[in-house]
């Protein structure tokens, strides 16, 4: 396990775009989501410690976003030859087990994960209605084995700042966990 933090994509990046298949086979994409208010992408998987971490947590804070007109989107895309644990059958069980309301999606490709620079399970990616990057970074300073509760309190000022037409947050830490698992030879360079 590497431990990697956010790129930080520069705040105002237009939304990249997306289409990808979710748990059931069916075809998600970013124009799913025009009329929603504000849009959260969560770079994730299955066997990171740093999502296993979050999850439950995840799941309630999605369920009470979504009810206010928050869209969230996860999406996975860990090379599953080498990491079968985050298979799309295995994403199916997840969404189950854990309760996720929101569609979890696959991308085989890695692509979408290019687009946004994603670099770490879990990475977060809050746009507002007009599509632009607000805000990227942690869900909150808890992690694996540091006695942090899980409160999603970074995440949380941000969703609620742009639900309400303000600005997020200025101060935004990066969110840090397992890297993103590249295909070999498909590691992005995120360096320019």
């Amino acid at each position: 396990m590497a431990l990697t933090p956010s790129t930080m994509l520069d705040l105002g990046t237009a939304a990249p775009d997306f289409c990808l298949p979710d748990t059931e086979g069916k075809t998600v994409c970013l124009d799913n989501f025009e009329d929603a208010p504000a849009l959260l992408a969560v770079f994730m998987c299955n066997h990171c410690p740093y999502v296993k971490h979050l999850r439950h947590a995840l799941a309630d804070f999605a369920g009470e976003y979504q009810a206010r007109g928050l869209a969230v989107v996860g999406i996975n895309s860990n090379d599953v030859a080498t990491h079968p644990d985050d298979s799309p059958e295995k994403m199916a069980r997840e969404v189950k087990s854990t309760g996720y309301t929101f569609p979890y999606l696959y991308d085989e490709t890695q692509e979408v994960a290019k687009r946004y620079r994603a670099a770490c399970t879990p990475d977060f990616f809050l746009f507002d209605k007009d599509r632009r990057l607000v805000y990227r970074g942690q869900f909150d300073d808890s992690r694996p084995g540091n006695d942090i509760p899980v409160t999603g309190k970074d995440l949380r000022a941000a969703v609620e700042a742009v639900l309400a037409g303000r600005a997020a947050p200025a101060e935004q830490k990066p969110s840090i966990g397992c890297n993103i698992k590249w295909k070999a030879g498909n590691e992005p360079d995120y360096s320019g």
